[in-house]
């Protein structure tokens, strides 16, 4: 008959944070379920193996109510490749699909269960989810499956004894008895029938507790039938009914109660636990009074909080039969442990259960049931000494033992190990770090167990280590960071490259101070020890992380971010730009941006923002120190003169006078100079570039030459307007109109394109800068020579200057040398007018952006 069968997940694409494919092994009212990674790629994957080779009858998928996929594929595969290698397509068999509707009637409220009848054979299933569907709730385009329930029985292979005694134990340790002559041609006799305790909706609304129970009566039900008691088996089926809608409510206070844990309602809480055990003990006494159960079905241990697990309904972790010997009741007390989702194993001596990731199998060592109660008990000291006996123990086994004993009791150790991680004494947390230790250094390689068993113990350990990070004793936040540190250095966890992908997960909004502060520091020191080549880290997740981390309310992890973003730099140096917003003023007026540039520039031996500004204020004090001087020399030397010229003045005084009184009018006349042409005609018909003068330099001849001969100017090839060469970059910088698409080499100084500008930067084959006030640089030919203006004028007119100017096709005239006095029109402390920046006529269309104008630079 076809029954539940479980199930492991073998591997997912991804999941967010809290949400792993592993919740997908758990069925109880209060399970989250598996989420994708925020805005993942399509589509996402998860492979399941279940127990045995089985013949699958039913598959059942229980949608989120918003996180949606458009449509699930369902693929069935006998085997796998080896472990870590990525699974071929052509090992699985597509069985169909199923379309899951948008939820748009509901508004988003209610969930799907889907239910799919197949007739396939194999041992793993593979789910693969495509595109989400969109809606106003679902902001980070995530995909999630709530719960997955396989229905089937055993395949039939091999000879007939091995099917029978297979089936046997299967349906055993899943709480079946197939075995049933009495109810053949009934209809629950049927080679095809279902229970309804099976479905999935049965586990995903019942209290666990009482889905226990009610399996259990309907086994005493058909038990009854099969010896015709039937006024037992009809009170038994009412009380069935009944059970039922008890478990419902039961679930929903459950769910009640979580979501006031979360809110942090703790009164609520409270008052929410009290109903559910007040109603819990009215429904048991009710059981109780009509004989329908004893006292073994619904004892609970005394001294541990009545929280029921979230996973004990699922069949594959049902309690045995009650008439067990008594060494089978320390699990029992156990499964209502409040801290650890989970139950050790339930069948100590027995032959082994296929283990989950969720449920320790058996350890075949009797002395193994002493060391959990020790690792229960209330005593501390009894805690740690049982987890030091275990690590001895495990030590001393034999290297021969059978390999499945050896895991069985390898992963029921490293449940213990999770729970001891948790404890607050601190000699208990370190003994259980200590039998971690042990177990991935010596007892896997000894006994030669496979990387899975690796792979298992640090994924069901590190989230726990992680949480302890946030621990309020810094001692042990210092042990547990250290502790991870190591471990993820082990050769044996090193080649996994499991630990790095948990630590560049998003900083949680409300996770605690001290866990965002510790897991930036374990980032930053497991990038200096493991770096980014196939190590788990990459240049993408972990500059990701770093820059989200910018954000972060606490300063110590914005500081630990803006450390690791430098020290990413000092090896990638141009991919981290890429992750970077521009670096402009706007940017830097962020503190924390600021930071980085200037340490960008300090890594590359460029001069930071603030070395540049003090170059350039004490570059700017030496000018006026200069200039000052230079007005002092020049107040001297006028003074010097006035003094000669008035001592010329009052020697010639007489003589003057007596030839002034004979002079006539005409010779007055003739004595008089004659008066000055003015300054700005010596500027006709000559180009103030390049010093050449011509009778064609008319207003159409000047505006010839400028734009097609003069060897001091050039036409930009983006905008088209004629420029000077020694601006050229300024110009492509700052005015042209494709002045966004260029920026600027820190090396050379000069404008690339940004297209351009990571590889130019990366291949360092640039002709470097020098400093403004040592050397001009030519943006035509890139080379640097001595500075000045009349430097300009010898390189890009003289003939062994520029070899670039594609403009120097012909023999520059020199114009004459201007008569004394009659050089271009000066400013009170000699500078040339064409330096400063006058305005002189240049014919129109010269330059869009100053008209009839042009401003030399």
């Amino acid at each position: 008959m076809p029954h539940k069968i479980g199930f492991v997940v073998v591997s997912s694409s991804g999941h967010e944070d809290g949400f792993s494919a592993r919740e997908l092994m758990i069925h109880a009212p209060t399970v989250s379920g598996w989420r994708s990674p925020r805005f993942c790629q399509f589509p996402q994957e998860i492979v399941l193996q279940m127990v045995e080779r089985c013949r699958i009858r039913k598959l059942q998928l229980l949608a989120h109510q918003y996180m949606i996929p458009s449509k699930v594929e369902f693929y069935i595969s006998e085997s796998l490749p080896e472990y870590f290698v990525p699974y071929q397509a052509e090992r699985f068999r597509r069985l169909g699909y199923v379309s899951l509707c948008d939820n748009e009637k509901t508004g988003c409220r209610a969930r799907e269960l889907k239910s799919v009848y197949v007739d396939a054979v194999g041992q793993f299933l593979k789910l693969t989810f495509h595109e989400n569907h969109l809606n106003k709730y679902n902001i980070y385009n995530q995909v999630a499956l709530v719960a997955v329930n396989i229905i089937g029985d055993p395949a039939d292979f091999g000879d007939e004894s091995n099917i029978t005694s297979r089936e046997k134990l299967i349906d055993h340790y899943l709480g079946h008895n197939t075995e049933d002559p009495a109810l053949e041609g009934t209809c629950t006799g049927k080679s095809d029938y279902i229970s309804p305790l099976d479905d999935l909706a049965f586990d995903m609304y019942q209290d666990p507790e009482v889905a226990q129970i009610i399996r259990k009566l309907d086994e005493r039900k058909r038990e009854a039938v099969q010896k015709e008691r039937y006024d037992y088996a009809k009170k038994l089926k009412q009380a069935i009914a009944d059970l039922q809608k008890v478990g419902e409510r039961l679930g929903r206070y459950e769910v009640e109660k979580r979501c006031a844990v979360e809110k942090e309602d703790y009164d609520r809480a409270k008052e929410k636990q009290q109903q559910m055990e007040r109603f819990r003990s009215q429904v048991y006494e009710q059981l109780r009074l009509h004989s329908l159960v004893d006292a073994e079905l619904v004892r609970r241990p005394p001294d541990l909080p009545l929280q029921p697990l979230a996973h004990s309904g699922s069949p594959r972790h049902q309690q045995p039969a009650l008439s067990r010997p008594r060494e089978d009741r320390a699990p029992e007390s156990l499964r209502a442990e409040p801290f650890l989702q989970e139950k050790p194993p339930a069948h100590p001596l027995g032959p082994p259960q296929p283990a989950t990731a969720d449920q320790a199998p058996p350890a075949a060592d009797p002395h193994f049931r002493t060391h959990v109660a020790g690792a229960y008990s209330k005593t501390w000291s009894y805690r740690e000494d049982a987890l030091l006996a275990l690590c001895k123990q495990l030590m001393q086994m034999p290297a021969g033992a059978p390999k499945e004993e050896l895991k069985n009791v390898l992963r029921a150790s490293i449940f213990l190990v999770r729970r001891a991680v948790r404890d607050l004494v601190t000699p208990v947390f370190q003994a259980s770090l200590k039998l971690l230790k042990m177990i991935i250094t010596q007892y896997i390689p000894k006994h030669k167990l496979s990387k899975l068993e690796t792979a298992h113990c640090v994924e069901r350990t590190v989230p726990v280590l992680l949480t302890r990070t946030g621990d309020s004793s810094a001692r042990l936040r210092v042990i547990a960071s250290n502790f991870i540190q190591e471990m993820a250095l082990f050769k044996e966890v090193r080649s996994l490259q499991i630990i790095p992908p948990y630590l560049v997960q998003p900083l949680k909004a409300n996770s605690s101070a001290h866990l965002a502060m510790s897991q930036m520091d374990l980032l930053a020191r497991l990038l200096r020890d493991l770096g980014t080549g196939n190590t788990g880290f990459t240049v993408d997740n972990v500059m990701k992380f770093s820059v989200s981390a910018l954000e972060h309310r606490v300063y110590e992890v914005r500081e630990t971010a803006v450390r690791i973003i430098l020290d990413m730099y000092k090896q990638h140096r141009a991919f981290i730009l890429e992750y970077l917003p521009p670096d402009d003023n706007t940017t830097r007026k962020n503190v924390l941006y600021k930071t980085i540039f200037d340490g960008f520039a300090k890594i590359d031996g460029r001069p930071t923002d603030a070395d540049t500004k003090a170059q350039k204020k004490a570059a700017t004090e030496e000018a006026e120190k200069r200039k000052k001087e230079e007005i002092k020399a020049l107040q001297g030397q006028l003074a010097a003169l006035s003094e000669i010229q008035a001592g010329v003045q009052e020697a010639t005084a007489g003589p003057a006078l007596e030839a002034d009184s004979q002079d006539t009018e005409g010779g007055k006349a003739a004595a008089r100079p004659a008066p000055e042409v003015p300054a700005a005609h010596y500027l006709d018909n000559l180009c103030i570039f390049c010093g050449e003068r011509s009778e064609s330099f008319t207003e159409e001849g000047l505006d010839l030459h400028y734009w097609k001969q003069c060897l001091m100017l050039t036409r930009c090839t983006c905008c088209r307007q004629v420029v000077e060469i020694s601006s050229l970059t300024e110009h492509l910088l700052t005015e042209c109109d494709k002045k966004d698409g260029f920026g600027k080499c820190y090396r050379c100084n000069e404008a690339v394109l940004k297209e351009e500008l990571p590889r130019h930067i990366k291949a360092k084959d640039c002709n470097p800068a020098k400093p403004e006030k040592l050397a001009n640089r030519c943006p035509l030919c890139h080379e640097n020579f001595s500075p000045g203006e009349e430097a300009w004028k010898a390189h890009l007119m003289g003939p062994a200057g520029c070899t670039m100017n594609l403009r120097k096709t012909h023999v520059l005239h020199k114009a004459p040398a201007p008569p004394p006095g009659k050089g271009p029109a000066t400013t009170k402390s000699g500078t040339s007018a064409s330096k400063v920046g006058s305005k002189i006529p240049t014919p129109k269309g010269l330059s869009k952006s100053s008209g009839r104008t042009y401003t030399k630079r």
